[in-house]
C-alpha cells in the first residue's frame, strides 16, 4: 500500500471542512432561535467535538468500524485508546491515506448528528440532559448504524449503500427529533413561537454549511479523483435546484417566499443529495433537488398540521430528506459513477434499510430519553424557560438586552 499525498491533502481538507460543518450548524441553529435561548443550543453543537471525540477514541470507533461481530457491531479493543490508528494506511479502509486520517476524517461526522437533532427539542433540555443524551445516543445508535452501512455490517453486505450519510447521519438524526419530542413534549404554548433571533447569524451557518458539505459529501470517496468530482458536483446542483423548487413551492402553496425558505430549502437539497452524491450523473442531481424541494416541504407541513413541535424543521429537512435520498439510489443510481446500479433489487434494498434504521433510530432515542427522564431531571422548569435558558443555566447572554427597547427577549 502506497500513501498518496494528493489523496492525502485531498481528505485533510475535507476533514476540516465537515469540522466547520458543526460550528456552521451552532450559527444556523442559533440564528434561529429566540434570543434568549441562543447561547445554549450554539453551546450544545461546540461540546459534542469534546465530548464525542472522547467517545470516538476509548471505544467508538472500534464499534463503528472494528473487526465485523455477526455484522450487528464492531469490536470496540481494535483501535482502543488509539491502538493500531497509525499513520500507515489500511487495506480496508481508505488503502491511499494514513488510518489516522480516515479516523479523523470519520469522527466528524459522528460529532455532527446529535447536534442536528438539537433543532428539534429546543427549550426543552438542560445541559445534563443534552449531556447525557449525547452520549447514550453516540453509543446506543450513530455507532451501530454506522457499522452496519460503513463499517461492514449486515447492511453493507446485503447490498445496501450511502455515500455521505443520508441514512447513517440525516435519517438516524431526523427520526431520533421525533422521538425526542415524543417523550419531551411540546414547548408552553407562548414560547411556542420561533421568531429567529438573528437571520444574519443564520446565514453565516448557513454559508458555512454550504462550504462544508463539499467535503462532506466528495470526501465520501475517500481520495481525490473523479468520484469526488461527481460527488462535488452533485452537491452544488441539488442544492441548487432544492433552493428553488423549495422556494416555488413556498410561492406557490404559501403565497410568500421569505429569507429562511432560502436558508432552509438549501439545506434540504443538500441533505437529499448526501445519500446519492457518489452514485448519481449531475443531470440526475436535478431530480433529486426538485424530489427534495417538495418532499421536505411536505413533510413539514405535515409536523405542523399533526402539531409536533419540531421547533426547527428537524426531522421533516434532515430526517426526510436523508431518508428520501437514500431511496432515490435504487431509482436514480448510474453503475457507470461508481458501480451501483438502479432497479428493482437496489431499490428494495434501499428501501428496507433506510426503513430500518429510521424505526431503530426512533425507537432507541424514545427508550434512551424515556429513561433519562425516570432517573434524572433533564428538562428545565417553566420558569427558566421563561427566564431564559442562556441566563438561568449559562448565566451569559449573546446580547446585551438591557440596550434593546420593546421586542422579544
Amino acid at each position: 500500500m502506497h500513501i498518496s499525498t494528493g489523496d492525502t491533502t485531498f481528505m485533510m481538507l475535507c476533514t476540516a471542512m465537515v469540522c466547520l460543518m458543526t460550528p456552521g450548524l451552532a450559527f444556523f441553529y442559533g440564528g434561529l432561535s429566540r434570543s434568549k435561548n441562543v447561547l445554549l443550543i450554539m453551546m450544545e453543537s461546540f461540546i459534542s467535538m469534546g465530548i464525542v471525540t472522547l467517545i470516538w477514541i476509548f471505544g467508538g470507533f472500534g464499534l463503528a468500524f472494528g473487526r465485523d461481530v455477526h455484522g450487528i457491531i464492531g469490536m470496540p479493543t481494535d483501535y482502543f485508546a488509539l491502538h493500531n490508528v497509525s499513520l500507515v494506511p489500511n487495506a480496508v479502509h481508505a488503502a491511499s491515506i494514513p488510518f489516522a486520517l480516515f479516523f479523523l476524517f470519520q469522527l466528524m461526522f459522528c460529532v455532527i448528528t446529535v447536534p442536528l437533532i438539537t433543532g428539534a427539542f429546543a427549550q426543552r433540555l438542560n445541559v445534563k440532559g443534552y449531556v447525557l443524551m449525547l452520549v447514550f445516543w453516540t453509543i446506543l445508535v450513530y455507532l451501530p448504524v454506522c457499522h452496519w452501512v460503513w463499517g461492514n455490517g449486515f447492511l453493507a453486505k446485503m447490498g445496501f449503500v450511502d455515500f455521505a450519510g443520508g441514512t447513517v447521519i440525516h435519517t438516524t438524526a431526523g427520526f431520533a427529533a421525533l422521538a425526542s419530542i415524543a417523550v419531551l413534549g411540546k414547548r408552553q404554548l407562548k414560547e411556542r413561537s420561533m421568531k429567529p433571533s438573528n437571520l444574519m447569524a443564520a446565514a453565516i451557518g448557513t454559508g458555512l454549511l454550504w462550504f462544508g458539505w463539499f467535503g462532506f459529501n466528495s470526501g465520501g470517496a475517500l481520495k481525490a479523483g473523479l468520484l469526488a468530482t461527481t460527488a462535488f458536483m452533485n452537491t452544488i446542483v441539488g442544492l441548487a435546484s432544492g433552493m428553488v423548487v423549495w422556494l416555488i413551492y413556498a410561492k406557490v402553496v404559501h403565497g410568500r417566499v421569505s429569507f429562511v425558505d432560502v436558508l432552509t430549502g438549501s439545506v434540504a437539497g443538500l441533505a437529499t443529495i448526501t445519500p446519492c452524491a457518489g452514485y448519481i450523473k449531475p443531470t440526475m442531481a436535478i431530480v433529486v433537488g426538485i424530489v427534495a424541494g417538495i418532499v421536505c416541504n411536505v413533510a413539514v407541513s405535515i409536523q405542523e398540521k399533526l402539531g409536533w413541535d419540531d421547533a426547527l424543521g428537524v426531522w421533516g429537512v434532515h430526517g426526510m430528506g436523508g431518508f428520501t435520498g437514500t431511496i432515490l439510489i435504487g431509482i436514480l443510481a448510474s453503475k457507470t459513477i461508481n458501480g451501483v446500479a438502479a432497479g428493482w433489487h437496489q431499490f428494495m434494498v434501499q428501501v428496507g434499510g433506510v426503513i430500518l434504521v429510521a424505526v431503530y433510530a426512533f425507537v432507541i432515542t424514545w427508550i434512551i430519553v424515556k429513561v433519562l427522564a425516570m432517573i434524572t431531571d433533564i428538562k428545565p422548569t417553566k420558569e427558566q424557560v421563561e427566564e431564559g435558558l442562556d441566563k438561568v443555566l449559562l448565566d451569559e447572554a449573546t446580547y446585551d438586552l438591557n440596550s434593546l427597547k420593546g421586542g422579544e427577549k
